[in-house]
């Protein structure tokens, strides 16, 4: 009996692994997004999977790493909220406030560097990968003059996530004579950079 039970098992396995589904390919060929739900225990992970991949992209470029700052990440979870409110991935809040007004409102007394956003429904390492793929985004993420970090993100029912990053360094003002960006990839999440006027 117990002969017959085991091989009914490996038949089942056989028969599982034969009609294991491929992914979905949409007309591009790639695989179709698929909806990436934060669990309460994937979320305690995802901001420090997102620092341990800037460090790491900085270090290559000999870069100093960044650290997370609390005033920073106060005001990306804001900015993400709000651009769900909103339904639109941009800069500015339903309020009119620029992501400079933003980290004041917070206390941050340092000098913002970048924000970077993103609509999507990909993970916090896809949405980086798309930032770095780009030259604008990847100018914050690689800005030398950084040393901190906030990062936060915002999760609708329907699976679709907001993510916000900003940038900045502690200590006095430092002059940017920078002008804003923003970038939209239709083939990747919706994103944009902005680097503040000094």
């Amino acid at each position: 009996m117990k002969r017959r039970s085991v091989l009914m098992f490996c038949g089942a396995l056989a028969v599982s692994a034969c009609t294991s589904s491929a992914p979905q390919l949409g007309r591009d060929g790639r695989p179709l997004p698929q909806v990436y739900k934060i669990s309460p225990a994937v979320a305690a992970k995802i901001p420090f999977h997102l620092l341990d991949s800037v460090n790491t992209l900085r270090s290559a470029k000999g870069a100093a790493p960044l650290q997370f700052n609390a005033q920073l990440n106060a005001a990306a979870a804001t900015h993400s909220r709000d651009m769900s409110v909103q339904n639109r991935p941009w800069h500015f809040g339903s309020d009119g406030s620029s992501p400079l007004v933003r980290v004041q409102r917070v206390g941050y007394t340092g000098t913002l560097l970048g924000e970077l956003i993103s609509e999507t429904y990909e993970t916090e390492l896809e949405t980086l990968a798309v930032w770095s793929g780009q030259p604008d985004t990847r100018a914050i993420i690689m800005d030398p003059a950084a040393r901190e970090i906030g990062f936060a993100w915002y999760q609708e029912p329907n699976g679709k996530i907001w993510w916000t990053m900003v940038t900045g360094t502690p200590g006095g003002f430092l002059s940017r004579a920078t002008t804003p960006y923003g970038a939209a990839n239709p083939a990747s999440p919706i994103v944009g950079a902005l680097i503040p006027n000094g």
